[in-house]
């Protein structure tokens, strides 16, 4: 499979439909600017689009997994008109955005530390397995700034309690302590981490894709309704996957005590 080239990006898919996608900014810690904003945004309309991919491991190159927004790109932003700054705020909501409704499970590779932006990034993936020499940060608040775009999914991740230290503080978290907020899945010592995330996904690649691709979205359902309008939503879901040729190959190979055609070998 052609992949897309970028300039602040690395995207490569394995045999397996695994893609890995790289924050490649390193001599700035991977910090976000306007282009890497632009192309994270691009990746992922690429990705939900693209045949046969299971997964997608989101990490960043050197020893930082994300810095938070780039001082130079706010810097510029403070010169702009008012309409052009909603504009670039919209945009980085929208990436945000992009990145959490992705079909298929995006997998935290937390290489580093992550500082505000870098946070909300974490709090998009579905799973995120950090480094136990990594630390967190919501930095916004000392640079008189609000972590607005990613509210909503550090909110969602850690709780509005645990959000409204850590938010309105700006305090610095360790590992274990991300850990036990809810904010990363799993803690592993550093040389550990790539054999951490393999664990995740070979129990991914026994799942079926359309499935989990639905599951994603029943998730979001769910959490937004109130349960007599989920009830209603649940009942015609599950009809449906009765009714998909995943759900006939499932229950055949159950019976015939053979391994579905999505099992990877």
């Amino acid at each position: 499979m052609k992949t897309p080239a970028f300039e602040t990006l690395l995207l490569d898919i394995d045999a397996r439909g695994v893609a890995r996608l790289t924050l490649n900014r390193p001599e700035t810690h991977n910090a976000l600017n306007a282009t890497l904003i632009t192309e994270l945004r691009q990746a992922a309309a690429w990705l939900a689009g693209a045949t046969g991919l299971r997964a997608v491991v989101l990490t960043g190159a050197g020893k930082t997994f994300c810095a938070g927004g780039d001082l130079g790109w706010m810097q510029q932003n403070m010169k702009k008109t008012r309409a052009e700054r909603v504009a670039d705020s919209a945009e980085l909501a929208t990436m945000f955005r992009a990145l959490n409704e992705l079909p298929m499970p995006l997998i935290g590779r937390i290489n580093g530390p992550a500082y505000g932006g870098g946070v909300g990034m974490i709090s998009v993936c579905d799973v995120s397995i950090a480094v136990d020499s990594g630390v967190y940060c919501l930095t916004e608040v000392r640079l008189g700034l609000l972590p607005a775009n990613i509210a909503p999914y550090v909110v969602a991740r850690m709780g509005e309690a645990n959000a409204r230290r850590s938010f309105l503080t700006a305090r610095r978290m360790s590992a274990t302590e991300a850990r036990r907020l809810g904010l990363v899945s799993e803690v592993t010592p550093d040389d550990q981490l790539d054999a951490a995330v393999e664990r995740e996904l070979a129990d991914l690649l026994q799942c079926a894709p359309g499935a989990v691709a639905a599951t994603k979205k029943l998730i979001d359902y769910v959490d937004k309704h109130d349960l007599s309008t989920s009830m209603i939503y649940t009942a015609d879901k599950l009809a449906d996957a009765w009714e998909t040729e995943e759900g006939s190959e499932g229950i055949t190979a159950f019976f015939a005590k053979r391994p579905p055609a999505w099992r990877a070998a």
